[in-house]
């Protein structure tokens, strides 16, 4: 560990997600490098890797999704199963609810990336239980203070993250805390937290575009 922190990012894409290209074993040596010592795997739309991952690595994995709802992007973090997607941003939040799993909201106020917006995030505003307010991806396109500002009014616990979706953008973005999370302390610890709001570089920014090529010509030759 670094000092007495804990760095946790919570919100990172493996090979899973069609854009995703972090594997197995790169979660594993970013977690033993002590670069990230806790991490969601929050796959679109499935938590099948991520339940996988925590079977093996134990509490170092946080098994999380992105849903993508009717009305933009939503996290839930502490996930049993899969929740479907095309559903309301209201039925994922109470499919995360009934889960036992937290709300989080992923870069809010974007579009490019499917930000939820402001009516959305209204309506269920009581139901949050953390906003990211710093993506690591977010360079140039990113809302971090409006999503700060809407943290802060609400007074709900905030997030940096990385959004990684291939191993070199891993231990850029993170959320430093002073005990190590689980689900019941993690919105306590979080408003202690040290945030580091680095943001991945550049060339990360490529790999949504790469893996999904790489992966649909896997896809292509495996069903041929």
């Amino acid at each position: 560990m670094k000092g007495s922190r804990y760095k946790v990012d919570f919100h990172t894409h493996s090979i899973i997600s069609q854009d995703g290209g972090i594997t197995a074993s790169q979660y594993e040596k970013i977690l033993r490098s002590g670069a990230l010592d806790c991490v969601a795997i929050t796959d679109h739309n499935e938590t099948g890797f991520a339940r996988i991952m925590q079977e093996k690595l134990g509490e170092q994995v946080i098994v999380g999704e992105e849903i993508a709802t009717t009305e933009g992007e939503l996290i839930g973090l502490y996930l049993k199963e899969t929740i479907p997607e095309g559903i309301s941003v209201e039925e994922a939040v109470a499919s995360i609810k009934h889960h036992g799993g937290l709300v989080y909201v992923p870069h809010p106020f974007e579009h490019f990336r499917k930000g939820l917006q402001q009516s959305s995030i209204d309506r269920i505003i009581a139901d949050i239980d953390i906003i990211e307010v710093f993506n690591g991806r977010g360079r140039f396109r990113g809302k971090p203070e409006l999503a700060l500002q809407l943290a802060m009014e609400n007074s709900i616990p905030q997030a940096a993250s990385s959004d990684a979706h291939g191993w070199r953008g891993l231990g850029n973005t993170s959320s430093a805390l002073k005990e190590f999370p689980s689900r019941e302390t993690i919105k306590k610890l979080l408003a202690t937290a040290t945030l580091d709001k680095t943001y991945a570089p550049f060339y990360t920014f490529f790999y949504p575009m790469f893996n999904r090529v790489k992966n649909s010509v896997i896809l292509q030759n495996v069903t041929d």
